[in-house]
């Protein structure tokens, strides 16, 4: 059984954060979102996080992610192996598992590289696997010392090593496979005897071989996928490799993206064959976008429901569902439990709040329907507003199919328009209109001769 821990109690003074270094976050997700989905998807099925810095707010958000998720305080922070001893609880009704350990400011850690490692580590039968890179910048990194053999030794933190162990350039990555008994072993014997006063979980390598333990290193293809961040520098660097590796992932499956300027999408969007993502577009949460579509420039859609040959041109769409056929934009606003029926088109300055807009309905420009039941084939008038607030009570508005609604129209809700109808430019409808009627509401037309030379309403002209 594979099991997991994950340190997430650094407080991340270098990024001068509000919040647990682990919340900081890589396109719009909190860091260790993308650890536990890792170590999730690589088949560890009990998971720990050792929080500390405002764990309330850590706790919280795991909650939200999975219930299942334990969790443990460390509290005084005196280093990694501190940290996993607090979680001797969780290590004790594991000691015939396997457990990784991991960092929760790690986002770049696949599935992928948890699994080769742990293929090396039950193959080798160690009861210790470091997960390793091969680095040009040895400053700060942990050194992993080897025989002339090749060999493990043992790990050397940059602060406490010499001249000629800083030139060691084989990097701990801070992930470890251990036997779960070996590591309960490990860590009933480490110390703080080190420049620091701190238990480090690096000196458990040293403990297990002295023991006469198997140990190993599993040295990583691409050593991207170790790194984390200490300040928000580096935060934009995995940034950036993130939306890299997402953005290539999709264009390898057939998405088209000509220009990945501003081109940012999240770790769960599901895009189909053949659509076209252009520049500014950031597309997050779990939206899902069907085949042949255009989407942007300048779009934003967060938990989005897209089907196929969709235009959505300068448009942000929130918890909504657009289905196949829809042009929108640009400068269109879709708000939350909207439904836009195929082929309806919403033109420029038109925004759409819990309504269900029917099939082949259009509204061209300057338009708000708010809490709106919509029919098929309506047309909407320029600068057409459903008045759904009565400043206590929002209520909903029910157009028939095919009703013509002329510009400059109030709907003043709870109103119902019958199919067919026709309204007139100018109308403030406060009633009920008939299927097949013609509704106007507006006063009749005054002209007044010759009123301006009277009344002079205009400043005299020097």
């Amino acid at each position: 059984m594979k099991c997991a821990i994950i340190m997430a109690g650094g407080k991340g003074t270098r990024m001068k954060a509000t919040c647990p270094k682990v919340m900081c976050k890589v396109l719009f997700e909190p860091m260790i979102s993308y650890v536990v989905d890792a170590v999730k998807e690589a088949g560890a099925e009990d998971i720990c996080v050792i929080m500390g810095y405002k764990h309330e707010m850590l706790e919280e958000y795991l909650a939200t992610k999975d219930e299942k998720i334990e969790t443990v305080l460390q509290e005084p922070q005196l280093g990694t192996g501190h940290a996993v001893m607090q979680a001797q609880s969780f290590i004790d009704r594991h000691l015939d598992d396997d457990i990784i350990i991991l960092n929760g400011d790690g986002p770049l850690i696949d599935a992928e590289t948890i699994n080769k490692a742990f293929d090396y580590h039950k193959e080798n039968q160690n009861s210790i696997t470091l997960i390793s890179a091969i680095v040009d910048d040895t400053n700060g990194i942990g050194h992993i010392q080897r025989d002339e053999n090749g060999k493990l030794l043992r790990i050397i933190e940059h602060k406490d090593a010499n001249e000629e162990e800083k030139k060691i350039n084989e990097s701990n990555a801070g992930f470890y496979w251990f036997n779960g008994r070996d590591l309960s072993y490990a860590l009933s014997k480490i110390t703080n005897n080190n420049a620091q006063n701190e238990y480090y979980i690096t000196d458990s390598l040293e403990i297990l071989i002295s023991a006469g333990k198997n140990a190993g290193a599993y040295v990583v293809e691409n050593n991207e996928v170790t790194f984390g961040a200490n300040d928000r520098k580096q935060l934009n660097n995995l940034n950036n490799i993130m939306r890299r590796n997402i953005n290539d992932k999709h264009m390898i499956n057939g998405v088209d993206i000509p220009c990945t300027d501003g081109v940012m999408i999240g770790k769960n969007v599901k895009i189909g064959s053949s659509t076209v993502i252009l520049p500014n577009t950031i597309i997050l949460g779990d939206t899902v976008i069907g085949e042949n579509c255009t989407i942007g420039p300048n779009t934003y859609i967060d938990n989005g429901k897209i089907g196929d040959d969709v235009i959505l041109d300068n448009c942000k769409i929130l918890d909504s569902e657009i289905e196949s056929g829809v042009d929108a934009g640009p400068f269109v606003k879709v708000r939350a439990n909207s439904i836009l029926k195929k082929g309806v088109h919403i033109g420029n300055f038109v925004e759409v709040k819990n309504s269900v807009i029917g099939e082949g309905t259009k509204s061209a420009h300057l338009t708000y329907i708010g809490d709106s039941d919509v029919g098929a084939d309506v047309n909407f008038g320029c600068g057409t507003v459903t008045c759904n607030y009565d400043g206590k009570n929002k209520t909903r508005c029910k157009v028939g199919d095919g009703a013509f609604i002329g510009c400059n129209t109030n709907l003043i809700a709870p109103v119902e328009v019958g199919e067919k109808a026709y309204i007139a430019a100018g109308s403030t409808i406060t009633d009920n209109i008939p299927e097949d009627a013609l509704a106007v509401a507006r006063a009749r037309q005054v002209i007044k001769e010759n009123w301006v030379n009277i009344k002079k309403p205009y400043k005299e002209k020097k």
